[in-house]
């Protein structure tokens, strides 16, 4: 009943843009929907059960979570080249929370495309740190022993 809810909430804001763009605002007022974004608002049905869970465990302290979600990427940093190989940026949560993704590009190729603002989904490991938290593990593991993670960006599949 719960997720029914959220569709029809995202559904009514969904027409209620269209109606604005297409009724109601003239030329000077129109604002601009881009595809990501309501892709993003109809991610977001499903990302506020995973946005819930990643706030529970940034505010408990969790460590070695295996958790799924989507988020805006808003930075991207330099990769850390000590040890294994890893690229590196800042995701924002729709509840507004950040996470730093260490994917591994020893075990997985590094999203060359990858801007600012873009979308990203993920399956990986959450570990806390004071900003957020970090999310790892987004690669297949070649020992078999870990989950396979993993990034979608622009319907392609990082693992």
């Amino acid at each position: 009943m719960y997720q029914r809810n959220k569709k029809v909430i995202i559904a009514f804001i969904m027409s209620s843009i269209f109606l604005y763009q297409n009724l109601i605002a003239d030329e000077t007022t129109k604002m601009m929907v881009s595809p990501a974004i309501i892709n993003y608002l109809l991610d977001s049905s499903e990302s506020n059960n995973s946005d819930y869970i990643l706030q529970m465990a940034f505010e408990n302290k969790e460590e070695g979570l295996q958790v799924q979600g989507v988020g805006k990427v808003n930075r991207l940093l330099s990769d850390d080249t000590s040890g294994s190989q890893h690229q590196r940026f800042i995701i924002e949560l729709i509840s507004k929370q950040t996470l730093l993704v260490a994917h591994n590009i020893d075990l997985a190729p590094r999203i060359d495309t990858l801007q600012v603002n873009d979308i990203v989904k993920f399956y990986g490991v959450y570990e806390w740190n004071s900003e957020g938290g970090v999310i790892h593990w987004t690669h297949n593991d070649p020992d078999g022993i870990h989950k396979n993670g993993w990034l979608k960006h622009d319907g392609i599949i990082y693992q």
